[in-house]
């Protein structure tokens, strides 16, 4: 069995590090503190060939596999964090979902100008009401002629206040089954978008709300039924979201191992001292496991080329906790330095720990692992 990356993966990874080498090293630390989406950088990173490495070549994308698309966002991250998500954009959200289930004409008018770095998408999930219960959703959308009628209001999307394009989760009908999804434009009359508000690691989020909007039949990506497949596919953004957690954790490790060796106390280095030691290997063993289970969640695939589920819990809540950690002891390793924003390993810090709780928590990963471990369903509603 071998654990090591193949050669033409080992060559892309270096020619992935060597653009962003190129184009993203210069600015990261000025780009992570610009809270715009770096649509400049989008355009560049699609010039590239690096949107769509996992989707088919006849609706834009490259043909590769979901591994290799976990190596490019990595090898970016490792020069440019906040280029991270760029990648998730072009790769492992929203746009998944609308790949693997949009027809002809959703990928034409949808798919494709995102896929070229022209246009924003993201996913309206959480309500005020229904955040990791998600299916007490209650936006819904009416039948009206040759549509729908959609009423309702999302919270906690990440780049909802100026996406082009919203993946909104509706409800067509009661119960699991009466949910799906219908893609929205920027601009839609009755969409209006609240005071914005920012999260912890500067990303702005708003209240979105939907009053009577009316949505044609033909934006509707998944009707009634859809819920699971919407969620099929939604495991492969968490796998983007464990791909960044992981290589911010990592890039916040080195920064710290180097800084480590060079700054002296006490007439040595740092890293001549036991308890900094200790430090780095333990997150070193985290990093390295996590590595492993996001690999191993990406090519150990169902029928339909999506992640398993209890496989991407695993991933997702390890990478989540290594990269976390890795990033919260280089912090304490390098003292006021790393508490700075004069360096990015603060900024890794806040990122991180935002993923432990965006697409998933910690806390119901394990509910989905521990239905693994014992083989049935463990439901949280009570009765």
């Amino acid at each position: 069995m071998d654990f090591s990356l193949s050669e033409e993966q080992l060559r892309f990874q270096e020619s992935v590090v060597g653009f962003a080498q190129r184009h993203l090293a210069k600015d990261a630390l000025a780009r992570a503190h610009d809270e715009a989406y770096p649509h400049d950088i989008a355009k560049l990173v699609s010039a590239q060939g690096l949107f769509g490495i996992a989707m088919p070549e006849r609706d834009g994308g490259q043909g590769g596999t979901i591994l290799d698309s976990i190596i490019a966002c990595q090898a970016i991250a490792s020069v440019c964090p906040r280029s991270a998500d760029v990648m998730q954009v072009g790769n492992f959200g929203a746009i998944r979902v609308l790949a693997e289930f949009g027809n002809d004409d959703h990928k034409e008018r949808f798919l494709r100008p995102v896929l070229a770095g022209e246009k924003l998408i993201c996913v309206s999930m959480s309500e005020p009401d229904a955040g990791s219960a998600v299916t007490d959703l209650v936006t819904t959308a009416t039948p009206d002629g040759d549509g729908y009628r959609l009423n309702g209001s999302k919270v906690f999307a990440t780049h909802g206040p100026y996406a082009d394009i919203m993946l909104v989760y509706v409800r067509f009908g009661d119960g699991v089954g009466g949910i799906g999804s219908v893609l929205i434009e920027k601009g839609t009359e009755g969409v209006n978008v609240g005071k914005p508000s920012y999260f912890m690691n500067d990303d702005i989020w708003a209240e979105i709300h939907f009053d009577n909007v009316f949505v044609p039949a033909q934006n509707v990506l998944l009707g009634e039924g859809g819920f699971k497949k919407q969620i099929a596919g939604f495991n492969v953004e968490r796998l983007g979201n464990s791909s960044r957690a992981l290589a911010l954790g990592r890039y916040a490790f080195d920064y710290a191992r180097d800084y480590a060796l060079e700054r002296k106390q006490f007439g040595r280095p740092i890293a001549e001292f036991q308890g900094l030691q200790w430090k780095f290997a333990d997150a070193h063993m985290k990093i390295e496991a996590a590595q492993l289970m996001l690999y191993k969640a990406a090519v150990t695939l169902d029928d339909q080329g999506l992640p398993h589920a209890h496989d991407t819990a695993l991933a997702k809540a390890w990478c989540n906790l290594a990269g976390f950690e890795a990033a919260n002891e280089a912090i304490q390793v390098m003292g006021a330095l790393g508490y700075s924003r004069e360096t990015l390993v603060e900024y890794c810090f806040r990122r991180c720990r935002g993923w432990m709780i965006a697409g998933g928590s910690i806390e119901i990963l394990k509910n989905r692992i521990a239905e693994g471990v014992f083989g049935r369903r463990f439901p949280q509603r009570p009765g």
